[in-house]
């Protein structure tokens, strides 16, 4: 069964409005659902959610106006990114479980280059050299350009 609603307009007419008593069950079920969270939510709790929902907006808002966020989550979104990324969170469970279970080193020069004839070691320097070498190239370029 449905009912047709005219709104009344001195203007002009404005066209039929169909709701189905299907539409005013969901609505009146949607009016249920939101009075038993009143009732259930403290006036404390609304004041924190309505915060927290406020400045989740805000924060929102300015991620999206950040120019270089947006940017390096294009480039994070990217295969390579994401393989690079895994790997790095693997090495950080890896390294932290080995700095929990072995000793601290000795120090000096007999372990530095100790250290220094490991090959993942050579491999870890030789990432962030040419992190750093990219990353000069790139503001190099940014200041050229006036960024």
């Amino acid at each position: 069964m449905s009912t047709a609603i005219q709104t009344e307009s001195t203007s002009e007419p404005s066209p039929e409005v169909t709701v189905s008593e299907t539409d005013v069950q969901r609505l009146a079920e949607l009016a249920t659902l939101v009075s038993a969270a009143q009732d259930a939510l403290s006036d404390d709790m609304v004041s924190r959610m309505a915060s927290a929902f406020s400045e989740g907006i805000t924060l929102l808002d300015r991620l999206t106006r950040n120019e270089g966020l947006i940017r390096l989550l294009h480039i994070l979104d990217t295969p390579e990114a994401q393989h690079l990324l895994i790997s790095f969170s693997h090495a950080l469970r890896q390294m932290s479980r080995e700095f929990a279970t072995t000793p601290p080193t000795k120090g000096g020069i007999v372990c530095l280059l100790k250290l220094a004839k490991d090959p993942g070691m050579q491999e870890g320097l030789r990432s962030l050299s040419l992190l750093g070498k990219y990353m000069d190239e790139s503001m190099r370029e940014l200041h050229r350009k006036g960024g």
